[in-house]
């Protein structure tokens, strides 16, 4: 069996993050810019405040997102996108009668493994958790 060297794990979790964070910053900033059409989707599916919900989601998606791109706090920025990405599934994928619904709250299912895993690994060398260690 071959052994992956730290700097061969670095680079692959680095892509890891990359990966995961393009989805959230693309999707936070897209309700950023989009406020009233999400606020009027967040009412639609009974959520409170929508306006107020739309806002703060937005920022845990596009916050989020950024921090685990760059890789800072990234266990903490991690474990809270993982616990929205699984309250966004129970609040707007559950119903499996719904065309996507089955396949969108698997693939939520599969990114929040991705995003604890990395809660576990932390952010590797290239990152500013690790910048001047």
């Amino acid at each position: 069996m071959s052994t992956v060297s730290a700097s061969q794990n670095s680079i692959i979790i680095l892509i890891s993050r990359i990966f995961l964070a393009i989805l959230f910053i693309l999707a936070g900033w897209g309700k950023l810019t989009g406020l009233e059409g999400t606020a009027q989707y967040f009412g639609a599916i009974g959520l409170p405040m929508p306006s107020v919900t739309a806002v703060l989601v937005g920022l845990i998606e596009f916050v989020g997102g950024l921090a685990i791109l760059i890789g800072f706090q990234t266990r903490i920025a991690a474990v809270v996108v993982a616990l929205f990405t699984i309250g966004a599934t129970l609040v707007a994928h559950m119903d499996f009668a719904e065309g996507m619904n089955a396949l969108m709250a698997q693939k939520n299912l599969a990114i929040a493994g991705g995003l604890l895993l990395l809660t576990v690994t932390g952010a590797g060398a290239y990152s500013v958790d690790r910048r001047g260690r």
